[in-house]
């Protein structure tokens, strides 16, 4: 059974559970997807929802990305760790009039604007600051991004984003609005995407939309395609790094850009994820009447994703080179739900085994609750260890 590599003689002083990041390979993430970006003159914010983590935004933001926002606060964590408000998106079916001022305040590059309401309050706010706000229209392609239901974002039944037949109706009002300057489209599909002709698909929605803005005469400067490019939850040790060379060559290849045009990317799980592990202690090792038990001190508060997902993490005991046994992997909390795995193979686990849930860099952290009065789990990257 291959393992990740873990420095398990610096965990036995640390209280867990706790988060730990692999900086070398998230460096190595992004240099191959700056270096791939770079070759096709594409702009990449990075998906702060993913992993708010200080260090990990500030290793990020001084790489050269931007950043894809869903919050204020997010704008705020953002511009914090060092990235430049000038490469600031913020996206957001709802967001506040609090909100949006803030994002004013900063002059960030643009809002993604997804409901005619919203237009009309951010013509009125940034009239108000005599501000012109830049924006992006979010745009519902009413694409299938075949994963799971609760993180499609861009079929019609959606709560995102405007219906494709609403764009003249949209063109029309943005023409009225002296406070808001049009510069983009903007859409997203979905997460954790890993068949890349879903992209393909995406794709060709946008040449039919550009296709659109001409016959209005509306310029697009920008094109912003989301992200979502899923990774490998199975075998991370195997494949650490997504394909973002097949990513990046299908766009290259399909989206048919129009002169002066800028494409955008906003990935985040695929940047992230592969260099995170939920580390956790055993506390009981259980025998049920017809299953074995491994009881771990991390819980659905820490990492909340298997329980609300159905999600799959790899997990590994890391401190047991013992003959694999079978066991249901559960957590502490007063909910039936807090299973990370049945049925699970795992080396022969004891009391105080230390075991890794792997792939949890992108909505683990950035998830975690303090249900059951838990304290929130702490974070240690491998370069401070």
């Amino acid at each position: 059974m291959t393992k990740g590599t873990f420095p398990v003689e610096s965990f036995k002083g640390l209280e867990t559970p706790f988060y730990y990041y692999d900086v070398n390979l998230l460096k190595e993430t992004l240099s191959i997807v700056k270096e791939i970006t770079h070759k096709y003159g594409y702009i990449q914010h990075y998906a702060v929802k993913a992993n708010a983590n200080h260090r990990i935004l500030q290793t990020i933001a001084t790489a050269g990305f931007g950043a894809d926002c869903v919050s204020g606060n997010e704008v705020k964590a953002a511009i914090n760790a060092g990235f430049p408000a000038s490469k600031v998106v913020f996206a957001g079916v709802g967001k506040t009039d609090k909100e949006i001022n803030l994002a004013l305040d900063y002059n960030i590059f643009c809002f993604n604007v997804e409901s005619l309401p919203e237009l009309e309050v951010m013509n009125e706010l940034a009239e108000k600051k005599g501000k012109t706000a830049s924006v992006a229209i979010r745009i519902n392609p009413n694409v299938d991004a075949h994963t799971h239901e609760y993180i499609t974002t861009g079929l019609n039944e959606n709560k995102f984003g405007f219906s494709i037949s609403f764009l003249p109706k949209v063109f029309e009002k943005i023409k009225t609005l002296k406070n808001i300057e049009l510069i983009g489209i903007h859409f997203h599909i979905g997460s954790q995407i890993t068949e890349l002709d879903t992209f393909s698909e995406l794709c060709e929605k946008l040449n039919d939309i550009q296709a659109i803005c001409d016959k209005e005469g509306i310029n697009i400067q920008h094109i912003n395609l989301g992200g979502g490019l899923g990774i490998d939850y199975d075998d991370p040790n195997a494949n650490p790094i997504p394909d973002f060379k097949g990513y990046y060559e299908l766009i290259n290849q399909k989206v048919s850009l129009r002169k002066g045009q800028i494409l955008h990317t906003e990935l985040g799980r695929s940047i992230v994820a592969q260099c995170g592990s939920l580390i956790s202690r055993v506390t009981y090792v259980k025998e049920g009447e017809s299953k074995k038990f491994v009881i771990l001190d991390a819980g659905m508060t820490d990492l909340i994703r298997p329980a609300l997902y159905q999600a799959y993490h790899k997990i590994e005991n890391i401190s047991s080179n013992l003959p694999v046994q079978q066991y249901d992997v559960v957590g502490p909390i007063c909910e039936s739900s807090d299973c990370f795995a049945k049925d699970y193979d795992l080396n022969e686990t004891k009391r105080a085994d230390f075991v890794a849930l792997r792939s949890a860099g992108a909505y683990g952290e950035i998830m975690a609750s303090q249900y059951n009065c838990r304290e929130l789990p702490k974070a240690y990257l491998s370069d401070s260890l």
